[in-house]
């Protein structure tokens, strides 16, 4: 089977507030757009495409890992003890199984992720 994700196709995308499991918002009610275009049946491997709106949060990967490709807009995450690194546009993140930190949302982020768990 092979599935295209089209990351410059927003439709079908569905409206939320960011908020748990995902993550925590520190910054007040955080609107977020996502579509999900692929998953396992077991559903250990997710991905599709998820927008956020600006805003600080605070996330905690502690049962699963993401990896992320950023499409547009930019972000600043640091982990807990690290330093913050910017995420632009054309950037890949790796948030491994037990990364903890905040995301801080400049301009309106638009991401490809897989989701994955062991």
């Amino acid at each position: 089977m092979t599935v295209v994700n089209r990351p410059l196709d927003v439709t079908g995308l569905n409206e939320s507030l960011l908020g748990q499991p995902s993550a925590e918002p520190l910054s007040g009610e955080i609107p977020v757009r996502s579509r999900v275009d692929f998953a396992t049946e077991d559903r250990r491997v997710v991905s599709g495409i998820w927008e956020s709106e600006p805003g600080t949060s605070r996330w905690e990967f502690l049962t699963r890992g993401e990896i992320i490709h950023v499409i547009a807009g930019r972000m600043v995450v640091t982990e807990d003890g690290g330093e913050p690194v910017e995420v632009t546009a054309g950037s890949t993140a790796y948030f491994p199984i037990g990364w903890q930190g905040e995301w801080v949302v400049t301009e309106r982020l638009r991401k490809v992720f897989v989701v994955f768990k062991p």
